[in-house]
């Protein structure tokens, strides 16, 4: 059975039909899957009753295995972590600043595969905002004024032991196994703009939620061109919304995408499964 491709109309993504994930994929299909993925960015499968060795499976077909720096894996299944909230928690949403996943590492994922378990029956939605589009649309000025330049990227918001889901987040009952940690603070280096190690093409490659900074510049500057660069980057013809099933399996590329969670299903449980998927092919870190 051939591949269905349904592109959502908007920015990115796209529904893809025709295959079952809970067997193994030949190498002929997977590379034509990863074809679709590098040109929509963000695809989804629905109806995919996908065990978590299925999960696994596909996710290491992919790509390789990728780290999850600050998420407790689930008992006996190392690379898989869950993205839970219960009908009655109270914490702030997880991970509704906009971000791409782990982009403070030294080589930042290649992608991310989730999986939805239990999902509400309303709210819940994942935003994504193409940086392809957000760098091409940039004008030519601004564009030649970023070439060169280094984003500053950290964990430290979130993840330290002072940051959004540190001690007093905790202490408000989150369901999620957060790790948070003094290595948090440390920084990485990364081009703004970012040429993607597959597809060629370049993108901006910043984040509210991970970039602290433009490295050589001075503080009152480098905030003043982050803020116009968080604002432009997620401007609406950029972002497609993403509407969640169950047994949906979701794979996006977090080098030209940037993602954020919504809310909207207070009162109801909300958990999905999630791997991160590593680079083929090593990518130089920036120094």
């Amino acid at each position: 059975m051939a591949l269905s491709i349904e592109p959502t109309g908007q920015t990115c993504g796209a529904l893809v039909r025709g295959v079952d994930l809970t067997r193994p994929v030949s190498d002929a299909l997977m590379q034509e899957i990863r074809s679709i993925w590098l040109e929509h960015q963000v695809i989804a499968f629905p109806d995919q009753p996908m065990s978590i060795e299925d999960l696994e499976r596909f996710a290491l077909q992919v790509g390789p295995r990728g780290e999850d720096p600050y998420i407790e894996a689930i008992p006996g299944h190392q690379h898989v972590v869950e993205v839970r909230r219960e009908a009655d928690e109270q914490t702030p949403i997880f991970a509704e600043a906009w971000h791409s996943d782990w982009s403070f590492l030294p080589t930042p994922p290649a992608g991310t595969a989730l999986f939805g378990v239990v999902i509400p029956p309303l709210g819940g939605d994942t935003l994504f905002a193409n940086q392809y589009a957000a760098y091409e649309a940039l004008p030519e000025a601004t564009r030649a004024r970023l070439e060169g330049l280094m984003g500053v990227h950290s964990a430290r918001r979130g993840y330290g032991p002072a940051g959004l889901y540190g001690e007093g987040d905790k202490a408000k009952g989150r369901s999620m196994r957060i790790l948070t940690s003094e290595r948090a603070r440390g920084t990485q280096l990364h081009p703004v703009v970012r040429a993607h190690p597959e597809t060629g093409r370049k993108a901006l490659f910043v984040s509210p939620g991970y970039t602290i900074g433009i490295d050589g510049m001075e503080r009152d500057a480098s905030d003043a061109l982050l803020k116009e660069l968080f604002e432009h980057q997620v401007r609406p013809e950029f972002v497609y919304r993403h509407r969640w099933s169950k047994d949906m399996l979701t794979l996006w590329d977090n080098r030209c995408l940037l993602h954020a969670a919504t809310g909207g299903y207070q009162g109801h449980a909300r958990l999905l499964r999630r791997i991160t998927i590593g680079e083929r092919s090593p990518v130089a870190a920036a120094h």
